[in-house]
């Protein structure tokens, strides 16, 4: 049992901690219902327009738009490939599991614009810099370890024998799979699917090196008018970034569950 000093000093850092994380976002809330027309906090009186403007800003929608096709994309190429290879981690000794395991630590170890200016010299190899689809699998490659390390979380928590009782009742290794293992793992699917999606939704840097003008993305778009003047408009933007990511996690949270989530890593 703590002492009441010990409790005050305790909720005390915890409630310092909720603020400090707190306080950029609540800021950047904040500057996007300014009424005037300069960013600024405290904001100068409240008012939507910020946010209609983005909703009429035809170049935010088309570029919001591409960053959906590109987080699609990657989405779509990270699942099966991440939840094959997180399986196969879980369950398989591989001759070359170390180079595996140093891979999945690149995303921590290797400076990004490293891998962006190498997918960019490839992808210009292969005359297609400018489409959106090398963006997705670029952020998919890229970003695959989490969903990888996501997949293979739950995939140890699999108890072999429902897989060979499976096997014994006449399932085939498809049917096992499809019908035993996916559903075990699913919550690892789901959250690293959701983790991939809004990875690539935010991807600044490969994107810059990636997209031409006619192809910009929501980030590289908001890079491009920042260069110029830091308008509230751009705080609302910030904002619809803010709430999609909390979508997502009460997405998680309804479909998988934070607290299995959290076990699980």
């Amino acid at each position: 049992m703590m002492s009441r000093s010990q409790r005050y000093w305790f909720w005390g850092l915890v409630w310092l901690s909720v603020i400090t994380l707190s306080a950029p976002t609540l800021v950047v809330i904040g500057a996007s219902l300014t009424a005037g027309n300069i960013i600024a906090f405290p904001p100068e009186g409240l008012s939507l327009r910020w946010y209609e403007k983005i909703v009429l800003a035809r170049d935010l929608q088309q570029a919001f738009l591409r960053s959906l096709v590109v987080s699609v994309i990657c989405t779509l190429i990270a699942v099966p490939a991440g939840t094959l290879a997180g399986i196969a981690m879980s369950r398989f000794r591989m001759r070359l599991g170390n180079v595996v395991q140093m891979y999945l630590l690149l995303p921590f170890t290797i400076p990004l614009i490293g891998s962006g200016i190498g997918l960019m010299m490839l992808f210009g190899e292969l005359g297609v810099l400018g489409s959106l689809w090398p963006v997705g699998f670029a952020c998919a490659v890229i970003n695959l370890p989490f969903i990888i390390w996501s997949v293979s979380s739950s995939a140890v928590l699999l108890d072999p024998d429902l897989e060979h009782a499976a096997a014994n009742c006449g399932a085939g290794r498809v049917q096992t799979f499809l019908y035993v293992t996916l559903p075990a793992v699913m919550p690892g699917v789901i959250t690293g699917s959701l983790l991939m999606f809004i990875l690539a939704m935010s991807e600044f840097l490969v994107s810059l090196l990636l997209v031409d003008a006619r192809t910009v993305t929501l980030p590289v778009q908001i890079y491009n008018s920042i260069r110029s003047i830091i308008t509230p408009d751009l705080a609302a933007v910030s904002v619809v970034f803010i709430v999609i990511a909390g979508l997502a996690i009460a997405l998680l949270d309804r479909l998988v569950g934070l607290e299995i989530f959290l076990k699980s890593k």
